[in-house]
């Protein structure tokens, strides 16, 4: 294999595309260190920003989803996704790459695309249990791809998948990093049970209003928690908090150090997204899961199933969490026989380190091009 690979990483929209592609490429420049690495990213959304601040390029399209409200938005919609197209082509002309990566969203449509038909070697890696629509759509193409679920040839050629789970951020496995000093960076008492409430890159409407209708009771049972609200819910949840103030309640619009949040953690509450779902499963941390009903083909409770069929995870609807969330999270997280279980069980569902297969099978695909 030599050593200035040249690797197209395409995809985003949100982080759990954004963690898992810029794992792999950090994993492809540990063991390449001269490799050439281009990302390719939807304009405007959340990746324009993040993988320039881990280092890499990123060129933009102008491809976005088709609006299913109002159709007539739609012709717009096409006319970007065939100028994204040409756009693509140009870019793996100009690059060179000697292998292209999807990870889903709207701009690993077009790049990969327009990779294999011009006779690029691609690699999918699908995050869910159930196939986003880009990846059902390139898999006829690819070379190879990578699953995190059982049972995906539903969705995809048998003969291509590899089970190989989803990347996660390294800097969550630090196994120097201690509960203790984690509650001191928040300003929290050891003493105390913690509950870590994330409802994605994003926010989640549902499980910061869950949090809001019950802050008397959180106030009252003595109960830690570290609150992530998203961006958008930021200004709402610190008003709420000014009217019923809550010395237990560490709310904050991002959390940083996602590493010592975890750690701080005897239970999370967080959406079903699948990147989320392989950090806890590494980190064996129990969790209640709020799948969101704002996805395709409502993925994210199937994901949520995989766990909470093996009592791996306990699996409220977001249409109960308003009225259910809090007390049954207040309640598990004195219930110690049942973390231990579910710790368990999570951390038997793990998929190790998944970075390194995923760029084994990279390095297979461009190996067998170059013969």
């Amino acid at each position: 294999m030599k050593e200035n690979l040249r690797v197209l990483i395409s995809g985003g929209g949100t982080g759990g595309h954004i963690f898992p592609a810029l794992s792999i490429a950090n994993e492809i420049k540990a063991r390449f260190p001269q490799a050439e690495i281009l990302f390719v990213g939807a304009d405007s959304r959340m990746e324009m920003e993040k993988v320039p601040a881990a280092g890499y390029k990123i060129v933009g399209l102008p491809v976005y989803g088709f609006d299913r409200r109002n159709l007539l938005r739609n012709f717009k919609v096409v006319w970007n996704l065939v100028k994204s197209i040409f756009l693509a082509r140009k870019v793996v002309k100009d690059f060179r790459p000697d292998v292209a990566v999807g990870v889903g969203g709207y701009a690993s449509g077009p790049t990969l695309w327009a990779a294999s038909h011009m006779g690029v070697p691609t690699l999918l890696q699908e995050q869910n249990g159930y196939a986003g629509v880009t990846n059902k759509l390139l898999a006829h193409n690819a070379d190879v791809i990578c699953v995190a679920y059982e049972e995906m040839e539903r969705f995809f050629p048998a003969d291509k998948i590899v089970m190989t789970g989803n990347p996660v951020r390294q800097n969550l496995l630090d196994p120097m990093l201690s509960r203790e000093k984690s509650l001191e960076f928040f300003g929290l008492d050891a003493s105390k049970k913690t509950i870590l409430v994330v409802g994605g890159s994003l926010g989640a409407r549902t499980i910061n209003e869950s949090i809001a209708q019950h802050l008397g009771a959180i106030k009252e049972s003595g109960v830690q928690f570290i609150w992530q609200t998203g961006k958008l819910y930021d200004a709402q949840a610190k008003a709420v908090l000014e009217a019923t103030p809550c010395d237990n309640v560490k709310q904050m619009p991002f959390i940083s150090r996602m590493d010592m949040a975890y750690k701080a953690a005897d239970l999370v509450i967080s959406r079903a997204g699948a990147s989320s779902i392989s950090e806890l499963c590494l980190l064996e941390k129990p969790v209640i899961l709020v799948p969101s009903p704002n996805v395709a083909e409502d993925h994210q409770t199937k994901n949520a199933l995989a766990l909470s069929s093996r009592r791996a995870a306990v699996l409220i609807k977001d249409a109960d969490a308003r009225n259910m969330l809090i007390p049954q999270a207040l309640k598990l997280v004195n219930d110690s026989v049942e973390l231990l279980s579910m710790s368990s069980n999570i951390a038997n569902l793990a998929q190790r380190n998944s970075a390194q297969r995923i760029v084994k099978e990279l390095c297979r695909i461009v190996e067998e091009n170059n013969e």
